[in-house]
């Protein structure tokens, strides 16, 4: 991967690449940064960053740059209580067997519920990258369609795990600043986890080729240059283009 190439959907899984995604730009360490700020908002910040995460990847699924995702909060705040709501009804079953076991006092039924548990974790990254690429609600609460994804990702899924295990431990550093880096670090570790889990199924379902796009493994200035363009401020230049030439056009 050269130094001047963008990270994307294209780019090939690695630990690199995952680990350098949300920090490969200017824009998306600010982005960073204004994650871990909203989380002095109990919980509504989680649930923003959560919503903010769904934006990146739909906004690559769709051929657009990840940033700037931290706009339209109200969107992000939906989409983040629909996913957060899939986590609830995949946890649920687990948590409601674990109370059951705990005062019956049966410890196959805490086996049980840990078992359930432990799929709902793995089901989970199933529907995340599906609800991204059209915010429908219906890919999130189908946890059989979301764990069969799963299983059915192979070797590329387990190590989207790896990755995603290897960011959470090292983001436990943040505490080292005073507590408050680590605000910063979940934040990091946090997109570090989506766009591993997003790679494998984008990859694997939604016929996203894990190639460079415009061949920037050629190295062609012309194309490293499109690849780091801002689709929506060059669309906004060229409006205000049309626009003034509009105005100039004599009348007929």
């Amino acid at each position: 991967m050269s130094p001047d190439e963008p990270i994307t959907l294209h780019t090939p899984l690695g630990i690199r690449s995952s680990f350098a995604f949300p920090l490969q730009s200017r824009r998306s360490r600010r982005e960073v940064l204004i994650g871990a700020a909203l989380l002095l908002i109990p919980f509504v910040g989680w649930l923003l960053n959560m919503g903010h995460r769904v934006m990146m990847v739909h906004r690559m699924l769709h051929g657009e740059p990840a940033w700037p995702s931290w706009r339209g909060y109200g969107e992000l705040l939906r989409h983040g209580l629909v996913t957060f709501g899939g986590m609830l009804f995949y946890y649920a079953p687990g948590l409601a067997l674990l109370v059951v076991a705990w005062r019956a006092e049966v410890p196959a039924l805490a086996a049980a519920g840990g078992l359930l548990l432990v799929l709902a974790t793995l089901a989970i990254p199933g529907y995340m990258t599906h609800y991204c690429r059209a915010f429908d609600a219906a890919e999130v609460f189908n946890p059989a369609r979301a764990l069969g994804r799963a299983l059915q990702g192979g070797a590329p899924y387990w190590r989207a795990w790896a990755i995603a295990l290897s960011a959470l431990l090292l983001s436990f550093a943040g505490l080292l600043a005073l507590g408050i880096g680590f605000l910063a670090t979940s934040v990091w570790f946090w997109q570090v986890a989506g766009f591993s889990f997003a790679s494998v199924f984008s990859q694997r379902y939604l016929g996203v080729s894990p190639v460079a796009p415009a061949d920037l493994s050629s190295g062609t200035r012309l194309a490293k240059t499109c690849a780091r363009l801002d689709v929506d401020e060059e669309r906004a230049l060229a409006e205000e283009g049309l626009a003034r030439d509009a105005a100039a056009w004599p009348e007929y």
